[in-house]
């Protein structure tokens, strides 16, 4: 064994071994348990930051602890290669976003290499890759065939200057976010896919999921958004013609209330009064270049124009003037919303704004209602009842409801209903990068699925985007093409998926490369995933089509499974101080924490801080996610290269609990480094030890006599078996920092044992067994954490055969017996003394070392004691 830890050498060897003897690849094995540990798979962005190594780390302790607990764990990797930053890449660098995109996974994953994940290489898949993208295409026709995909208008945000579709976070105040042209909303024709139809399954389905976070279930319900309302309609007459305005409520119990109704600007009835009114005209158009995002709708200003033209109440005959307003969307419910001022936030403040009746028709018993400002009591349909409502006054929520609904049944004018906020898929996308949707256009049979035989349809990968629309769309060798049908000329489609599409499914792919088939009968060994590990963001949107994906898939009979993933775990963000300058103009310039110099007070928090470069002061800026616009990122690879792998995966489990945000800590860092060559230096030093103990372990068939143990080294075996008892708990629930807590604790128990070569001959015995069961019992635990140093430490040492393979040490129940125990003593239940007992004590010699403590007594101060209560081993409580 070299004399110090070098991680520069160490870790390249095992890394090398572990490829020269395929220690990861696995296969199915019926007569084994299975654990599918899986880490969503990153977008190959070019470098891996601090999130992805934090995420990966995390997955990787999983699944070695699953390996060393027997189970045939299988870990794979791959890449969500599809998507816009490669075509903005490949704008800004003039190249291909294939060419890109490769690059950045050929070095990403060198970089994944370096840090020693136990993955399954040979299973490695790109969604950019035709062998993959294929099955998109194959059960996309699959969905049509049956009516789950289907085309139909939809509306979208529109860059005129780049001819292209522009997702919502890429509409800045109105404008594209590349060519800051006023965006435009258009109907164009759009694939969806019918995830509605799977509504009611994916939200009960929930239920069966009690390993995903309580968060992330409560995340999708709202999303999938089920209400029980009321649809009703309000009456209209305009040039001769009678129409219906129809709504959608789940507060039919304010419909007294009504005081205006406000319509989306691709309603039917906007578009009818903007034809005579210009002002209005303008006010349309400059609604349709809104953003369709829902959280810019919560929070931008609302603004509205009257339509001139008036509903009628469908209960009181009242007139109501319809208003059009920028924040109802065409594409959610029927396009158009009842107003109750009174008791709607939204409303309230639109009313207050543009001087609209505000009436009052729920009160709650104490309350005062004022028009001067909203209170949260006015939506309060728990304690409300109906007031000002003529027959329904005096009503309970669901029993006005009920009332209004009939009422509104008898005049043909409405009914409950129950809604959903969910909406179909739309996965249609006018961009290059991205998986070819597989149908032709012929004029003469229109839209034409590409058959089977001639699948994939290949996305070529020499196209450079230049910001000008699709590029496929200039491509003939692409776009030209012959009709299936009937052999004459057409052309394909050049819309691409949504990225999503290529994420719903990889993981059942990863099971089962077959050439032939989506997912074939390995699929069943391996799915459900066991465990899933991924950020919070990606609760919603990428979880559901999944889930969705899944039930698709197993309604055509290729999988026999309901839900893709058993156990969730959404780890936490990785967070680090930000220091900047500001200049006169207000315009801040963001410093990375390496480039600073900073000085902290005795609780370690940061009161100054310098920039190397020139020794000038900088503003501390706060503590926030890892970011390039805060540029307060740590680079991975240069810690690797400085400390090791191994020093990083520690430190990233040790300095927070999966879920929490991790502070960053340079301190920590060092701190993790120092910890590994102490143990590197006692297992240097003590190898002679740890060879005679192994040799007296093997003969005495593992199990150690402390018959001859002095004091010390009882309790030095005593810590080690209870800070591995409580590391096992930890391990199984996911609590890796306190099982490096533990491995902390061990080391320092075996270095307080007297040093070997000073005991009397029993002694010293014991010392070898003790040291060398107690170090391996280290090096097991820390195995799933740090894996080079580990195996390294475990094969030079002679303790035999594969680290990865030994399994967990167990807990030796006589280790943890004590010869006296510590008992802590309350006095009516306050916390007064502790005493030592002997560990055989009955209760009444506890019970009398209580009683005879000179501080209890104190507390007792000549009471009569009326009650004594002994938990054995634990507590007394003296009743005075």
């Amino acid at each position: 064994m070299d004399e110090h830890y070098h991680p520069e050498k160490i870790e390249p060897e095992v890394q090398r071994h572990w490829d020269e003897t395929g220690t990861f690849q696995v296969g199915e094995a019926a007569e084994r348990d299975k654990f599918y540990c899986l880490s969503m798979f990153p977008y190959p962005s070019g470098r891996l930051h601090m999130g992805h190594v934090r995420n990966y780390t995390i997955g990787d302790v999983i699944a070695r602890f699953q390996r060393l607990q027997g189970r045939n764990v299988l870990q794979p990797m791959g890449w969500d290669a599809f998507g816009l930053p490669a075509e903005n890449a490949a704008m800004a660098n003039g190249v291909p976003p294939a060419a890109w995109t490769y690059d950045n996974i050929a070095y990403m994953k060198r970089q994944l290499q370096s840090l020693g994940f136990a993955i399954d290489w040979s299973r490695e898949l790109a969604t950019c890759q035709p062998d993959y993208y294929r099955w998109n295409q194959w059960l996309f026709l699959r969905m049509l065939e049956r009516g789950i995909a289907y085309q139909k208008t939809g509306v979208v945000n529109w860059d005129p200057v780049d001819q292209t579709v522009l997702a919502n976070e890429q509409v800045i105040d109105g404008r594209g976010w590349r060519t800051g042209a006023l965006v435009e909303k258009r109907e164009i024709p759009m694939y969806y896919l019918a995830i509605t139809r799977y509504a009611e399954e994916l939200l009960g389905d929930l239920d069966q999921l009690p390993g995903w976070p309580e968060r992330v279930r409560t995340m999708q319900a709202n999303w999938i958004g089920k209400s029980h309302g009321v649809r009703f309609a309000f009456p209209y007459e305009l040039d001769g013609e009678a129409g219906k305005l129809w709504v959608y409520t789940t507060r039919a119990d304010t419909i007294m209330g009504v005081t205006f109704c406000a319509v989306a600007a691709e309603h039917p009835l906007a578009e009818r009064a903007a034809r005579e009114n210009p002002e209005l005209a303008a006010f349309v158009d400059e609604c349709k270049r809104g953003s369709v995002a829902e959280a810019d709708i919560a929070t931008m200003e609302k603004k509205g124009m009257p339509l001139g033209i008036e509903v009628t109440h469908p209960l009181t005959g009242a007139p109501i003037p319809v208003w059009v307003g920028n924040y109802v969307l065409m594409s959610y419910g029927e396009g158009a919303v009842m107003a109750v001022p009174a008791h709607d936030e939204r409303d309230f403040h639109f009313a207050r704004k543009y001087g609209l009746p505000i009436d009052q028709v729920i009160a709650v018993e104490g309350e005062e209602f004022t028009l001067e400002e909203w209170r949260e009591w006015y939506a309060d349909k728990g304690r409300g009842r109906c007031v000002n409502s003529g027959p329904y006054d005096g009503l309970d929520y669901e029993a006005a409801v009920d009332a209004i609904a009939a009422d509104l049944q008898a005049k043909a004018l409405g009914d409950k209903q129950v809604q959903w906020r969910l909406r179909d898929w739309g996965i249609s996308r006018q961009r290059y990068w991205g998986c070819p949707i597989p149908v032709i256009h012929c004029g003469s049979c229109g839209t034409v699925p590409v058959p089977d035989d001639q699948l994939p349809v290949v996305l070529p990968e020499d196209c450079v985007p230049d910001g000008a629309g699709n590029p496929l769309n200039r491509r003939a060798d692409f776009v030209e093409t012959t009709c299936p049908k009937c052999g004459g000329p057409a052309r394909r489609e050049t819309d691409t998926m949504d990225t999503f599409v290529d994420s719903s499914w990889y993981y059942a792919r990863y099971c089962s490369h077959d050439a032939d088939a989506m997912v074939d009968g390995r699929a069943g060994y391996w799915m459900p995933v066991d465990q899933y590990i991924g950020g919070i963001e990606h609760a919603i949107l990428h979880l559901l089509y999944s889930r969705f994906w899944t039930k698709v898939m197993r309604d055509l009979g290729l999988v026999d499974y309901d839900e893709p993933f058993t156990n969730l775990l959404t780890q936490g963000m990785v967070v680090a101080e930000t220091y900047c300058r500001e200049d006169a103009e207000g315009r801040k310039s963001w410093y990375n924490p390496a480039d600073v110099a900073v000085e902290r007070d005795d609780k370690g928090r940061v009161v100054s801080a310098t920039l190397r470069a020139d020794g000038g002061p900088v503003i501390i800026g706060g503590i926030e996610k890892m970011s390039k616009s805060k540029n307060n990122g740590i680079d991975p690879q240069a810690l690797i290269d400085r400390y090791g792998a191994d020093t990083v995966r520690l430190f990233t489990m040790f300095a927070a609990p999966p879920e929490q945000s991790l502070e960053w800590s340079d301190a920590g860092v060092e701190g993790a480094h120092r910890f590994l060559k102490r143990l590197w230096a006692f297992g240097r030093e003590q190898r002679g030890a740890i060879a005679a103990g192994l040799a007296e372990l093997a003969r005495k068939d593992q199990r150690i006599d402390l018959g001859q143990a002095d004091s010390d080294q009882k309790a030095a075996r005593r810590e080690i078996h209870e800070q591995l008892q409580l590391a096992l708990q930890d391990f199984g629930r996911y609590q890796f920092n306190t099982v490096v807590a533990a491995c902390m604790k061990i080391l320092n128990a075996l270095y307080a044992i007297p040093s070997y070569g000073k005991l009397p001959e029993p002694s010293q015995k014991v010392y070898e067994l003790t040291v060398a069961e107690g170090y391996g019992i280290l090096l097991r635990l820390l195995y799933p954490v740090t894996p080079h140093v580990a195996h390294r430490l475990w094969s030079g040492l002679g303790y035999g055969g594969e680290i990865l393979d030994a399994g967990l040490p167990t807990v030796d129940e006589a280790a943890l017996a004590r010869d006296t125990l510590e008992v802590v003593v309350q006095v009516n239940g306050k916390l007064r003394g502790q005493v030592s007992v002997p560990a055989g004590a009955d209760k009444a010699a506890v019970e009398a070392a209580a009683l005879a403590d000179g501080n209890v007594q104190r507390f007792i101060e000549g009471k009569p004691v009326r009650r004594v209560i002994v938990v054995p081993g634990k507590l007394v409580n003296i009743v005075v």
